[in-house]
């Protein structure tokens, strides 16, 4: 039965046994070295077996897992006295380099550096072997699974007889009629033997509670989980993703519990015969995977849209559902056929007659899903985008199957077209995914109280774990054996080699964890400096946060050089990675690196500090914050603006607040012809006294600017008190002006213009008369309207935009 049951039949033992391999990999230790001796004469049995290559692939795989028990000793072996090791190179080099040929030393140190030689040689010596032991090991490993791995293939491409020859089908009726009439034999003759009858009727009482309780749990199962579901649904409103998910398993389990009790119950009667017994414990399997496959149906495909991960259009959901449990139960006649095959041993053709059928009417099936799959096009969101595309792609590679299979069945390929079976449950591990991954979301929305489940980054990680973590099982399920995982696993334990220093991942572990450790420590100094120390002191904003700033790179950069030392790393193996590193910033990263160095110099220095107003590259507002690598503006307009350090150093910089905030102020006026100027400068001055802002020391100013082309042009400049207040100041001095001149009676001009045209008859050419006779009497013309001060007045570019400026 293990050669046709698949690899997913038996999922859960064969996860176990990989993590069994692997827990023992990890429990060696180095307390005792290897016996070179005996792994000697495992290695030549080794290269014998894998010379005739006539092994059983069950022998090759058990001396491949005690060579692979050798290889991980070998692989701790080599880092046996490796402390001591380094401590003696370390002694040689404090004794310098060796003398050149010819020249001579002191003897002291000559003798001592041989001593030091001769002793580093004896410890490395064991590790030499390892490291020999350890390559021949790897080598024997990979040439055993080269040869399971060619018989693999050859029995996946081995051609046998068509199902499509009537001559196999009275074959395979005859053998299926003698093997079901061997199981009904087994049966009859465990009934007629007293013994058995006698051991049945002394369990009767336990057979019959189980038969009891399995009827029961089928019967009344889906309900009780009904009546729990409404129950939690009346009591809590949150959570509702959770409590449906949690509900549903329930339908599986109940009656898989209750099927499970009543083939308990046959096993125990002992009447079933030895081959039916074996069927018998196959069957809560296979009523396992029908369970499972509806309720991914359901779960996927579910009618509810809040509930659905896979959200179909119109009628096509309950269709994908009623496929999805059909797919199941064709899925279990296979595994049983096979199953049935295996334990009447029946010839290739048999099999090959009684799976086709079964085979057509899953590839049947599965077009139509792949068809559904692939023209779903779902909420076009960008967290939905990925699960769409992936969606339609395994839609289309479904119905690619579907159309193969059959056919390879046909011409003869049983154990290519049974690769249907791999790809079926391919669908089903990647629905689970999505399952999982939308009840993460639902527990961080019932945790975190959410409005959108989802929003949140850890359900992100969490989901990209869960796509990670389902790779070995997708891996099994095409036929991957448990050794090839933990070969895997045992490729990444060895790690890799940097300069002559072996980086595993332990040492990468505590890399993460000693760098981490140092994070946070810096963070925890630099809130401590920021919240408890520096507020105390008489530093201003500025130099508090260069002084934070300065304590965290130096701290990262301090907890990166210990976390580089705990993992044995020799930081003088990083020369050349600093070498490039360099070249790289010489060339593509200079702007960066200036921009970094000019943000040392702003925090330094501190031209700028957090809350001036400056105007710099054409952008002027209130510096928010100033990093190391650019400068945080926001303008007037309420927009962020940020601007690169090295503006700051190479560019102008114009701060109007740099130290204090008294600013001036300029406000220009224009009077008609013919005022009195005198009488318009002290207007304008008592304007400039009464504003609270201005300061009367030094005094403001009225100027008497010049002879415009339309008025007399005044100014006045005065010093305020806080420049962030200009433009309010400017507004409220133009409102007092024109309020002080209309009451003084002091006209502001408007500008006017006579146009004069040099031919005006060529404007009148079928009058008779020229117009320059009219021109000579012109009439009177209007008077001219007295200005309003208020509504005859120019526009100023002094406008306020609420912040006081």
């Amino acid at each position: 039965m293990s050669r046709h049951l698949p690899r997913f039949a038996n999922l859960a033992a064969i996860v176990l046994s990989f993590w069994l391999v692997v827990g023992a990999a990890l429990a060696q230790t180095t307390a005792e070295p290897p016996d070179y001796e005996e792994w000697g004469r495992i290695a030549e049995r080794a290269e014998q077996v894998v010379e005739r290559g006539q092994a059983s692939e069950d022998a090759l795989e058990q001396l491949r897992a005690q060579i692979a028990q050798w290889r991980d000793r070998f692989l701790a072996a080599q880092s046996q006295n490796a402390t001591r090791i380094q401590t003696l190179e370390n002694q040689l080099e404090a004794l310098g380099p060796p003398p050149e040929e010819g020249a001579e030393e002191p003897p002291e140190i000559a003798e001592r550096r041989a001593e030091l030689r001769a002793r580093l040689e004896s410890l490395r010596a064991p590790v030499r072997n390892a490291e020999e032991a350890f390559t021949r090991a790897n080598g024997l490993i990979d040439e055993i699974d080269e040869i399971i791995r060619t018989r693999q293939v050859d029995e996946l491409l081995s051609h046998g007889p068509s199902p499509l020859v009537p001559a196999n089908w009275a074959t395979a009726l005859r053998e299926a009629s003698h093997a079901a009439r061997s199981l009904e034999t087994e049966v009859q003759t465990a009934i007629g033997t007293p013994s058995r009858v006698a051991e049945a009727r002394d369990r009767l009482p336990v057979i019959v509670l189980l038969l009891a309780a399995g009827a029961l749990l089928l019967l009344r199962g889906h309900r009780w989980v009904n009546n729990l579901g409404d129950l939690m649904r009346r009591r809590t409103r949150r959570g509702t993703g959770v409590w449906s998910l949690l509900i549903s398993v329930g339908h599986i389990a109940l009656p898989f519990a209750g099927l499970s009790a009543i083939v308990w119950a046959a096993a125990l009667s002992g009447l079933a015969g030895p081959r039916l017994s074996q069927l018998l414990t196959f069957l809560p399997v296979a009523f396992a995977l029908l369970l499972g496959y509806r309720w991914l149906g359901q779960r996927l495909y579910s009618p509810l849209d809040a509930e659905a991960v896979i959200p179909l259009e119109g009628g096509t959901r309950r269709e994908a559902r009623n496929y999805s449990t059909l797919l199941a139960g064709l899925l279990v006649v296979q595994l049983v056929i096979g199953a049935f095959v295996d334990l009447a041993s029946l010839s290739q053709a048999t099999e090959a007659v009684l799976q086709f059928p079964v085979t057509v009417l899953l590839g049947l099936v599965l077009f139509r899903m792949g068809v559904i799959l692939s023209r779903f096009r779902g909420v076009e969101l960008a967290e939905n985008a990925f699960v769409n595309r992936v969606t339609r792609f395994m839609g289309r590679l479904s119905i690619l199957v579907a159309v193969l299979a059959p056919l390879l069945a046909a011409v003869g390929y049983l154990n290519a077209s049974l690769l249907i079976r791999p790809w079926v449950v391919t669908l089903a591990i990647a629905g689970l995914v999505l399952i999982l991954q939308r009840l993460v979301r639902d527990v961080d929305q019932l945790l975190t109280g959410r409005e959108t489940a989802g929003e949140g980054l850890l359900p992100v990680l969490i989901g990209m774990a869960l796509t990670i973590a389902a790779l070995p099982f997708f891996a099994l399920v095409w036929g991957a054996r448990t050794a090839e995982l933990t070969e895997i696993w045992a490729r990444f334990r060895e790690g890799f080699v940097v300069g002559e220093t072996r980086i595993s991942p332990t040492d990468f572990l505590v890399l993460v964890v000693v760098f981490a450790a140092g994070y946070a420590a810096t963070r925890a100094l630099q809130n401590g400096l920021r919240n408890s120390v520096l507020p105390r002191t008489r530093l201003d904003k500025g130099a508090q946060t260069a002084l934070v700033s300065g304590t965290g790179y130096v701290g990262i950069f301090l907890a990166a050089l210990i976390a580089i030392s705990a993992t044995g790393l020799d930081l003088s193996s990083l020369a050349i990675v600093a070498g490039a590193l360099s070249v790289g910033i010489g060339f593509g990263l200079q702007n960066i690196v200036s921009n970094f160095v000019a943000g040392i110099i702003l925090l330094i220095e501190r031209p700028v500090s957090e809350g001036d107003w400056i105007e710099v590259g054409g952008q002027m507002g209130i510096v928010r914050k100033i990093s190391v690598r650019s400068t945080r503006i926001e303008t007037f307009d309420r927009t962020d603006v940020i601007v690169p350090n090295g503006d700051f150093v190479s560019g102008v910089v114009t701060n109007w607040t740099r130290g204090n905030t008294i600013g001036r102020v300029i406000v220009p006026v224009g009077v008609a012809y013919g005022t009195d100027t005198r009488k318009v400068e002290r207007i304008l001055r008592e304007v400039a006294e009464d504003h609270p802002l201005v300061l009367m020391d030094p005094p403001p100013s009225v100027f008497f600017r010049g002879f415009g082309a339309d008025s007399l042009d005044f100014e006045i400049r005065a010093i305020l008190r806080d420049v962030n207040w200009v433009l309010n100041v400017h507004s409220d001095m133009n409102h007092a002006i024109a309020r002080r001149f209309a009451e003084e009676g002091v006209e502001i001009p408007f500008a006017q213009r006579d146009v004069w045209l040099r031919n005006p008859e060529t404007l009148f050419p079928d009058r008779s008369t020229p117009p320059k006779a009219a021109a000579a009497a012109p009439e009177a013309a209007p008077p001219p309207r007295a200005p309003d001060p208020y509504l005859d007045r120019p526009e100023t570019d002094a406008e306020s935009d609420g912040d006081g400026r």
